[in-house]
């Protein structure tokens, strides 16, 4: 079951013309449902016109700072972004799940390892959360930030990010890299794999960093994970999180095969809290996800673009195809796990298991 839990709105502070940055308090007695690992997200869900909608935001509280918050930045037509920028008050309340995510890296408090990280826009949200639970958890390990905007105006968190690298001198750096107003042409323009190419020959060492995290929108991303490669970086040691924003829907189904009998389904079996249900899946039309919400199984959702993991299940019988995955690490793939809101099945029977 997909459980939500009715945050309280403890502060809504505006931190630039078109973000915000919410603070959000459990209900009493269920704190510890809310502890999160650095670099998660939350699932936020809320009614727009009788139609629930659903969106995820990275929590960017560090583990040990004693709150939990979110950025939100507003997304031109988004429904969401748009009413936590101009209508959410403090004291309202939030339908939330538990955090989830795999964006980040087991701490090592006696290690001293070196982080890289490239956020683009508002994807420095769940960089907060890594940079400021590693410098704090891990004494020894340093974090070098390379951010992109459009101006100095867009910056998410300017003021923070000073106070951090002010409190960790030596220990944390930032580069900004501005499509405007940047005087040197080193720092002007888009993090693009020819931008971070130079980077790297001056400014930034990637030959002794032990991990790479990149966070904003996919072309930043593939760039930046391609000059990453191509100076020596293990692939292994790179780390994603897409925005959600770049996915608006489903990505686009593959067209069902010739060969495939029209009207042809799939006997499922959906196996969620302890209890298994069976549904039928229409071949070629449906997704795993799609099918299970028509036969009333509460599975869990967000994005419905394969950016978010949240639908992520385990597929113990059968095959599937996955149309697009931008959340799962390549061994939780080989290990069976799936995002069930872009797998469509190619056998004649499946049974996907929500609880591994």
């Amino acid at each position: 079951m997909a459980q939500f839990y009715p945050l309280r709105v403890t502060d809504v502070k505006r931190d630039t013309r078109d973000s915000v940055v919410l603070t959000l308090a459990p209900p009493v007695g269920d704190e510890d449902a809310f502890k999160f690992i650095q670099g998660q997200y939350l699932t936020f869900r809320r009614s727009f016109d009788g139609e629930e909608m659903r969106r995820s935001y990275s929590i960017c509280a560090g583990v040990n700072d004693g709150i939990l918050r979110v950025g939100i930045k507003k997304v031109d037509g988004g429904w969401f972004s748009s009413w936590a920028n101009d209508e959410l008050e403090a004291g309202e309340t939030i339908d939330a799940m538990p955090p989830m995510g795999n964006f980040h890296a087991a701490l090592q408090p006696d290690a001293a390892r070196n982080y890289l990280g490239f956020a683009g826009g508002s994807g420095i949200t769940p960089m907060i959360s890594l940079i400021r639970t590693v410098l704090d958890a891990e004494p020894k390990s340093t974090f070098a930030l390379i951010y992109g905007n459009r101006s100095s105006n867009a910056i998410m968190f300017r003021e923070e990010l000073e106070d951090l690298k002010n409190v960790y001198m030596g220990r944390f750096n930032i580069v900004h890299v501005l499509e405007s107003e940047a005087d040197i042409e080193l720092f002007s323009g888009r993090l693009t794999r020819e931008k971070c190419e130079a980077l790297f020959e001056r400014w930034v060492d990637v030959k002794n960093a032990d991990f790479a995290f990149i966070c904003g929108p996919e072309p930043m991303m593939l760039g930046v994970s391609e000059a990453l490669k191509a100076h020596g970086m293990d692939e292994k040691a790179i780390k994603f999180e897409l925005f959600a924003s770049a996915q608006p829907g489903r990505a686009k189904k593959r067209a069902a095969s010739a060969g495939a009998d029209a009207g042809a389904q799939t006997k499922a079996t959906i196996i969620l809290d302890g209890a298994a249900r069976e549904c039928d899946i229409d071949k070629g039309a449906q997704s795993v996800l799609e099918a299970a919400l028509a036969a009333d199984i509460d599975a869990p959702f967000a994005c419905k673009a394969g950016v978010c993991s949240t639908c992520r299940a385990k597929i113990v019988e059968g095959e599937v195809d996955m149309e697009a995955n931008y959340a799962l690490e390549d061994y939780e793939v080989e290990r069976g796990y799936i995002l069930t809101c872009q797998s469509y099945p190619r056998t004649d029977k499946i049974v996907v298991d929500y609880d591994q």
